[in-house]
C-alpha cells in the first residue's frame, strides 16, 4: 500500500501562516492501493470507450484554441446542465439560473465567499459533510454546528432556535446527506427558507440526488420561478462527479435565482472554468443516459448492502446515495484496519462507532461482506455492533 507524503505541523512550523490555521492538517480520505476501494463514494464504472472517445476529440479541438481564454460565461455548458436538471428532476430550469466551477467544492467556496465572510455565520446540522466548516473558516465566515436527532432525521426545533439565536447568512445541508445517507423532506427545506429570509441563502447540496429512492423529491422542485412561486433564496448544488463517474474532471453546478448566480461573478476567478474542462463537461451531457445507466443497478446493490447489514444484526442508517453508514463498534478502528488488512478500504467517519461503505460493483460488495464477516468474528472485535 502506498499514500502521498505531506510535510508535518513540525516542518510547516515557520511558515507564516493565519494563527487558525496552525497546526491544522489537510482534509483528505486516504489514498491507499489496495484491490477494493470504498471510501470516497466514487462511481466505481468507469466510462465507455465512446464516452472516452467523445471526451478526447472534444478535448482535441479544444486545445486548437488554448491560446485563447475560454468563454468566461460557459454559455453552452449552463444550457446543457440546465437541460440535464430538467430532465432529471422533471423542473424547468433557465441557463441563467445555472452556475458551475471546478468541483461542487469550488461552488461552496464561492457561495461562502460572496454570502459568508467576516461577521457573518454559515450554519449546518451534524453529523454533516467535514468539509463544510472548513469552507466557512477559508471564507473567514463564522460556523456553528446544530445537531440532529439520534435517528439522523432533521430536527425543525433546533433549527428554529438555531437560525434565530444566529441569524446566519449561509445555511448548509447536504440532502442525502453526507456522511449518513438521509434525505431532507420539502417541508423541511421550504421552512429553512422562510426562517432565513432575505438575510441569508440556503444551500441544498445534492451532490448524491441521483441515487435517491423513487418517490424522494429534489429540492430543485422548490426553486423560485418566473411567476414568483418557490424560494428565491433557494440554491441546490450538483456535480458530476458522483452518478457521472466524472470525479477526476472536476466539474460542479448550482441552479438558484439568477441574481445569486450573478452574484457569483463578483468572486469568482477570472475564467475559473478552463476550456478543456468545459468540453469534458459538454461530452458527458451529451452521453448522460449511458453514464448514468448503472444508477438503478448502483441503488438495487445498496439497497442488499442495508439489507446484509442489518441481518448481521448492525444498525444502519436509511441511504438515499450511493453509501451506507452502519455500526455501531465499540472500535470501529479495529474494525476498519481488519477490512484493510483483507484489501477492502472503507471510510472511518460520522459519530463515533459508525463506519461507511460506497456502494461498489457486485464483486466489490461481495468482497466487503466476506472482509466483514471475517472481521465481526475476530476476537478483537467479536460481537460489535450487536
Amino acid at each position: 500500500m502506498s499514500t502521498s507524503t505531506q510535510p508535518t505541523s513540525t516542518e510547516r512550523s515557520w511558515v507564516p501562516l493565519r494563527e487558525e490555521l496552525r497546526g491544522v492538517e489537510p482534509y483528505g480520505a486516504p489514498q491507499l492501493d489496495v484491490p477494493v476501494q470504498l471510501n470516497v463514494n466514487e462511481n466505481p464504472y468507469a466510462p465507455s470507450a465512446a464516452v472516452v472517445e467523445d471526451v478526447a476529440a472534444s478535448v482535441a479541438r479544444a486545445a486548437t484554441t488554448l491560446n485563447r481564454y475560454p468563454d468566461r460565461e460557459f454559455t453552452e455548458l449552463r444550457e446543457g446542465l440546465a437541460a440535464y436538471l430538467g430532465r432529471e428532476a422533471g423542473v424547468v430550469v433557465d441557463p441563467a439560473q445555472v452556475w458551475a466551477a471546478n468541483g461542487s467544492n469550488e461552488v461552496m467556496l464561492q457561495l461562502l465567499q460572496a454570502f459568508g465572510g467576516p461577521g457573518r455565520t454559515a450554519i449546518s446540522f451534524a453529523p454533516t459533510y467535514s468539509m463544510y466548516p472548513e469552507y466557512a473558516r477559508d471564507a473567514m465566515t463564522g460556523w456553528v454546528a446544530g445537531r440532529r436527532h439520534e435517528d439522523f432525521s432533521f430536527d425543525l426545533d433546533e433549527a428554529r432556535r438555531l437560525v434565530r439565536e444566529h441569524r446566519p447568512s449561509v445555511v448548509l445541508l447536504p440532502s442525502p446527506n453526507n456522511p449518513t445517507g438521509t434525505a431532507l423532506p420539502h417541508d423541511v427545506i421550504g421552512t429553512l427558507c422562510e426562517l432565513v429570509g432575505d438575510d441569508g441563502v440556503v444551500v441544498i447540496d445534492e451532490a448524491y440526488a441521483e441515487f435517491r429512492r423513487a418517490g424522494t423529491p429534489s429540492a430543485l422542485e422548490l426553486l423560485a420561478t418566473a411567476d414568483g412561486q418557490g424560494h428565491r433564496n433557494l440554491v441546490v448544488t450538483r456535480t458530476m462527479s458522483k452518478a457521472f463517474a466524472l470525479a477526476g474532471a472536476r466539474l460542479g453546478y448550482l441552479a438558484a435565482a439568477p441574481e445569486l448566480c450573478d452574484a457569483l461573478r463578483v468572486v469568482r476567478l477570472p475564467y475559473h472554468l478552463s476550456a478543456v474542462t468545459q468540453a469534458t463537461a459538454l461530452a458527458a451531457l451529451r452521453h448522460a443516459d449511458e453514464l448514468l445507466g448503472k444508477v438503478e443497478e448502483l441503488r438495487a446493490e445498496r439497497d442488499r448492502t442495508v439489507a446484509w447489514l442489518e441481518e448481521q444484526g448492525l444498525e444502519v442508517a436509511p441511504s438515499d446515495a450511493n453509501f451506507v453508514l452502519f455500526g455501531r463498534f465499540a472500535d470501529r478502528q479495529a474494525v476498519w484496519q481488519r477490512l484493510l488488512d483483507d484489501g477492502v478500504l472503507i471510510r472511518v467517519t460520522g459519530p463515533e462507532g459508525w463506519l461507511r461503505v460506497s456502494i461498489g460493483t457486485a464483486a466489490e460488495m461481495q468482497a466487503f461482506r466476506s472482509a466483514l464477516t471475517g472481521a465481526l468474528a475476530h476476537p478483537t472485535t467479536e460481537g460489535a455492533g450487536r
